[in-house]
């Protein structure tokens, strides 16, 4: 069923001659790097402006694009449904103009971003860092790959830390050493990967699949912080 909260919309940005939406959190300081933050299938949800909230805490400046354009759920059935319903080349289109309104922000410091994925999104985070090349430096998916498994990666020049999870029963161990190879191949990136000994979603703290591992997510949290300040500054 639709979320009756909505999505936690901020903002308007211009996307490739149109208006998107999503929301922005500012680090205390007002100066930091840029992160853009990829949405579950869930929606721009409660879960995700409060994960951008937890970035900015730590220095960033942050966007969450809302790709949905304001459909948010809890339901498994319709979040497949919004998912499927998504245009990839629309999606990766607002990221990208994500991307750039950041850049041009008062307060954003350096000449890339940093981009930060979910589910869904952490497969939308490779489709981004590929199509916007050197204005992505560090790329971080958690428990997502590209629909398309035979994605060319050429485009990639980011830095990858990946995060998945050992009994993720949609994403197996397998089709993520696959993609971390075709990436290696593709490019002169060799991705950090990391399997965590919990399910799919261990970080969404909101727990809809019943799958949030609290100590899983605060070593994922540790060490994505650390590989972004990294090759964010």
């Amino acid at each position: 069923m639709p979320d009756q909260g909505g999505s936690r919309q901020n903002l308007t940005f211009p996307s490739n001659g149109r208006t998107a939406h999503g929301y922005l959190a500012r680090p205390p300081q007002g100066v930091g790097p840029g992160l853009v933050l990829v949405q579950e299938w869930w929606g721009l949800t409660t879960h995700v402006a409060t994960m951008a909230d937890r970035f900015a805490a730590e220095g960033f400046t942050v966007l969450a694009p809302d790709l949905y354009g304001g459909a948010t759920t809890h339901d498994g059935a319709e979040a497949a449904r919004l998912k499927r319903e998504l245009p990839v080349e629309h999606a990766v289109t607002d990221l990208a103009g994500a991307v750039d309104h950041l850049l041009a922000l008062d307060g954003v410091v350096g000449d890339a971003v940093g981009v930060v994925g979910f589910c869904m999104g952490g497969g939308f985070a490779l489709l981004l860092a590929a199509r916007a090349g050197d204005k992505v430096s560090a790329a971080v998916p958690f428990y997502g790959l590209p629909p398309d498994p035979d994605f060319d990666y050429r485009g990639l020049t980011a830095h990858v830390l990946g995060h998945f999870g050992e009994h993720d029963r949609s994403i197996p161990m397998s089709a993520v050493d696959e993609a971390a190879t075709r990436i290696g191949e593709a490019t002169d990136i060799r991705p950090e990967i990391h399997f965590y000994p919990a399910g799919h979603a261990f970080m969404n703290d909101e727990n809809p699949l019943g799958t949030y591992d609290a100590l899983q997510a605060r070593t994922a949290w540790r060490r994505t912080l650390s590989f972004l300040r990294g090759h964010l500054g």
